[in-house]
């Protein structure tokens, strides 16, 4: 959202020194800070209140008033007041649901300490654990109050004090709260973006009451209203615009999961009919993802009627002006009144929407790619000033500069961040590029380099740096900028870099574009709309090195780039092979899902692509799952289904239940699909011409850990995983060390039947590569590389360690359900339990939303245990003998003890099984974490190296008739 006000004829682009005051009628209330705010409510509109969604609009609502919101808020306080706060500590608020996540707010203000909210892990704890650790140093050692499931799970870190919201509301309501005064600091926002380094917004009571007032101005809320949000609580929208402006007009709120919106966008316009919505706030993403599933509207069970709807503010990110007039025109049928959206901005540190067009769309902006957004709200001025900060004229562009009673005073503890967001005469720097016509606002762009997907800002630095430590990336030569096509609901991302590879390496160069687009989904979460090689000639810098990254896109969208582009998408479709048209409805649909996926046409998705060789990573098996259940209807697609099947035509049939489907798949009739027999390799990269790469299991028996690897082989090497038996209907797990080694053996030379071999083992995988190894040189076999992801010859003693309990907790740490901390502790509680009970304890500690990503329950994961316990019962009676001719051992941060332990005292024994010197290579990370999200990248690129070193010196050694000798150097060796 954004703010502006009327300019004045002394100062063209400088709105009117207005005055805003928390008394102004509009408001609803007469307050001097956010507690009178509460108070007031309890009081004037004891029969109003919240809402709380237990999700899609049919599953109904927990209803609380305002009085109950205050004396849960109150019970909350004596929890807090008993942990010895007092005012000013701050405290980081770490709550999902509204329900939990106001009442813990509303304590916090009552007793005059500071919140912070922040969003819920997902599906990174160890971003997330970073996140907490960065929030904690900033505020200085304050409490974090979270559900009991986070505090013993992700929110647990060491060293920082951490509090249930269970135990806390357990107490009698606190009497009196803190009286604050009017420009004390009432609440921590923390800047959205892809850092894991936020800043704290600071906003004061008397900023925040004049922005309700001042928003009001606008929006003439009354208690007759109803706002819904659903949004999560870590944006300032959530909290300010849906939360706190309703409580000051009496009105209702409603407020649904953000994840029953985002899996089904129409579940927004259910929501609205069903409470009787007045007025809620949406991202123009939305907009779009509604548009797109309209054609689903004419199958509800009764038509929806949005005749209450009275207007939507959309802000977060520019509203285009297209997808808002089909959003209107598509929507009017069900009674969506034609001037019902209205284009907004606003920043945390404006406390959020200060600029509405009001009524204004689509009428003002017809012919315009984007909507203006319109005036500002009373009390807020603005500029545009130019590169010198000289104000300009109407109708000119430049840096839009913000004052007034609504804006923050600073960021917390950053002194230095503070001083560079405000001019010299106070005014703030927003960071945006915008014009003012007439008094209303357009934004044409940022100062500051960042692009803003679906309404979350992530910052071009950040993504520079991660990508140019790829290998085959140019340094200084990557460039991460936005582009929004004409049409598009959001902006997109485009990587541009210059290539590090020689002349007509096509092979290469697909290679290195796919570690781009899997590297930004691991770390970001999203896929780039373009990866653009580019001659380094076509990077414009500045004279201090600077990229210009605005000259770049203007590039892009004028056309400069478009034979560089067609180049690449010609290179990307003839890696992908032949092309075989999808037959029959169902392959169709999934080609369909793929495109969208992997932002192609639908036409050019062969059905003999794998899913893999298109570029899939771990994060994207999770989106096919969502789409596959919302397009096909199909619920509870196993992760391995996509593993096992990953082209159009075999996923088609596993879930059509053919004759070759597999076990797991649960269709509308809940009959469970065909048995198919035991293969272990599953073929997770099959591009390339160089000698294959196969990698074992660790010790769970599952490969979903190597997807995010195996994506860096692409044009390179086939990279095949080895899965252990035992995890589909009917098999059994191994009986003996030999028959898990013989099988695999056998299952390597149906694929590749003859040497040189590659081969790798993460963790207690390690052993079984070193076996298969020495089998394949027995028979007379060339093996040129044998791998070691973190794990010494000797597991005898440590899989004697592992009983059930230990197998268990180990595997729920695997799988992030929870963190390190709590492996090493819970053992020692949950073993006196029968497994049973084990299994449900894990559970119950683990994040929601990564069940649901991993599609686990009790059942399965008991079932998966079982299978890891019989492989560590295996190991209990291996001891390793024999020698193959070198190895590569890679290490991590150990389980535990430090890395020059593990590494002198247990590693280095691979010294004992081998003939020829061993080479012993640092890589980031952790055991657990070494191949995730944060270290994928740096260790495929010391992987690939290694590989590669090793395979040439084989080659060059037998073509000259010598031995492959390397240098021990300790550490990394040369």
């Amino acid at each position: 959202m954004t703010s502006s006000t009327l300019p004045t004829a002394a100062s063209p682009n400088t709105t009117s020194p207005n005055t805003a005051s928390p008394t102004t009628p509009s408001s609803g209330t007469a307050t001097g800070t956010l507690t009178d705010l509460l108070l007031t409510a309890a009081e004037q509109y004891p029969a109003s209140g919240l809402r709380h969604c237990h999700g899609a609009a049919h599953l109904g609502y927990e209803a609380q008033s305002h009085p109950e919101l205050l004396e849960r808020a109150r019970r909350i306080l004596s929890g807090l007041r008993a942990r010895g706060l007092r005012p000013k500590d701050r405290v980081v608020i770490v709550l999902e649901r509204s329900q939990d996540f106001l009442p813990a707010f509303w304590a916090a203000v009552l007793g005059g300490f500071l919140p912070c909210p922040m969003a819920a892990p997902a599906g990174d704890p160890v971003a997330f654990a970073e996140r907490l650790r960065h929030v904690a140093a900033l505020l200085g050692d304050p409490l974090t109050v979270t559900t009991t499931a986070l505090a013993d799970g992700p929110a647990h870190v060491q060293g920082l004090r951490v509090a249930a919201l269970e135990e806390l509301c357990d107490h009698p309501p606190a009497g009196e709260p803190h009286r604050a005064l009017p420009d004390d600091t009432a609440l921590l926002m923390l800047t959205s973006g892809s850092s894991g380094a936020p800043k704290a917004v600071m906003l004061s009571h008397a900023a925040l009451l004049a922005s309700m007032a001042a928003k009001n101005g606008h929006q003439r809320l009354t208690a007759a209203d109803t706002m819904l949000n659903w949004v999560s609580f870590d944006h300032v929208a959530a909290l300010l615009e849906c939360h706190l402006l309703p409580l000051s007009t009496g009105s209702r709120q409603v407020h649904a999961p953000a994840a029953a919106v985002l899996g089904d966008p129409l579940e927004f316009l259910r929501l609205a009919d069903r409470h009787g919505v007045t007025m809620t706030f949406t991202p123009n993403f939305l907009l779009g993802l509604i548009n797109a599933a309209a054609g689903r509207l004419d199958a509800e069970p009764r038509p929806l009627d949005l005749s209450r709807l009275r207007h939507i503010v959309s802000g977060g990110e520019a509203v285009v002006v297209a997808t808002g007039e089909t959003f209107l025109r598509t929507l009017a049928p069900y009674g969506l009144a034609p001037d019902a959206l209205w284009p907004a901005f606003g920043m945390t540190e404006t406390c959020a929407g200060s600029v509405y067009s009001r009524g204004a769309f689509p009428e003002a902006d017809r012919g315009a790619e984007f909507a203006h957004l319109g005036t500002p709200v009373e009390g807020l001025r603005m500029r545009v000033v130019d590169e010198d900060g000289r104000v300009l004229p109407d109708g000119e562009a430049g840096e839009l500069q913000l004052r007034g009673p609504v804006l923050t005073s600073g960021y917390f503890n950053d002194p230095q961040a503070t001083a560079a967001a405000f001019t010299a005469d106070d005014w703030f720097r927003s960071g945006d590029l915008g014009r003012i016509d007439d008094g209303r606002l357009t934004l044409v762009g940022r100062s500051k380099d960042s692009v803003i997907v679906n309404g979350v800002s992530y910052f071009s630095h950040d993504i520079e740096a991660v990508l140019e430590r790829l290998d085959g990336v140019t340094p200084t030569h990557v460039a991460a900028f936005p582009t929004r096509p004409a049409g598009s609901d959001t902006e997109q991302l485009v990587i541009a870099f210059t290539p590090d590879l020689p002349a007509g390496a096509e092979d290469g160069l697909h290679g290195v574009m796919t570690a781009i687009r899997s590297t930004v989904v691991m770390h970001w979460g999203f896929r780039p709309a373009l990866v653009l090689p580019l001659p380094a000639e076509s990077f414009p810098k500045t004279s201090l090195g600077k990229i210009q990254r605005a000259r770049m896109r203007r590039s892009l969208e004028s056309g400069a780039y478009d034979a560089e582009r067609r180049a690449a998408d010609d290179l990307r479709q003839r890696m992908l092979g032949d092309h075989t048209p999808p037959e029959g409805p169902l392959e169709r649909a999934i080609a369909v899902i793929y495109a969208e996926l992997f932002g192609m046409d639908p036409a050019a998705i062969s059905a003999t692509a794998s899913f893999f060789d298109l570029g899939g990573t771990s994060i994207d098996i999770l989106r096919l799952r969502a789409l596959v259940a919302q397009r096909l209807g199909i619920t509870g697609m196993e992760v391995v289904t996509v593993l096992t099947s990953p082209t159009v035509r075999d996923l088609a049939a596993r879930l059509a239940g053919g004759g070759r489907a597999g076990t797991g798949i649960r269709a509308g009739t809940g009959t469970p699909a065909g048995v198919r027999p035991y293969d272990p390799i599953v073929p997770l990269q099959t591009s390339g011409t160089r000698t294959p790469l196969f990698c074992v299991h660790p010790g769970v028996g599952e490969v979903l850990v190597f997807v995010g690897l195996a994506t860096y082989f692409t044009g390179d090497r086939p990279f095949y995983a080895l899965r252990a038996r035992g995890f589909n209907e009917g098999e059994k797990p191994f009986t003996s060390y030999e028959e898990m080694v013989d099988t695999y053996v056998t299952a390597i030379r149906a694929r590749q039947p003859h040497g040189p071999y590659a081969l790798a083992g993460y963790s207690y995988g390690a052993s079984v590569a070193f076996e298969i190894a020495k089998v394949l040189e027995a028979g007379g076999e060339r093996v040129d590389f044998v791998g070691s992801f973190n794990l010494p010859p000797h597991i005898k003693y440590r899989m004697e360690e592992l009983d059930f309990t230990e197998t268990a907790t180990h595997l729920a740490a695997f799988l992030d359900l929870i963190d390190k901390e709590q492996a090493a502790r819970l053992p020692a509680t949950l073993r006196a339990l029968p497994r049973e009970a084990q299994v449900s304890r894990l559970l119950g500690l683990a994040p929601a939303q990564r069940l649901a990503d991993l599609d686990l329950d009790e059942e399965k994961f008991a079932a998966w245990a079982e299978v890891a316990d019989a492989l560590t019962d295996l190991g209990r009676g291996y001891e390793p003998a024999g020698t193959v001719r070198s190895m590569s051992v890679f290490h991590a941060e150990p389980l535990r003890g430090t890395r020059e332990d593990w590494l002198e005292h247990e590693l280095r024994r691979w010294d004992e099984h081998t003939t020829e010197p061993n080479r012993y290579l640092e890589v980031p990370g952790e055991h657990h974490t070494l191949m995730g999200p944060r270290h994928v990248a740096a260790f495929q690129a010391i992987l690939r190296r290694e590989l590669n070193r090793c395979l040439a010196e084989a080659d060059a050694a037998r073509a000259t008739g010598g031995t492959v000798r390397t240098t021990d150097h300790g550490g990394e060796t040369t």
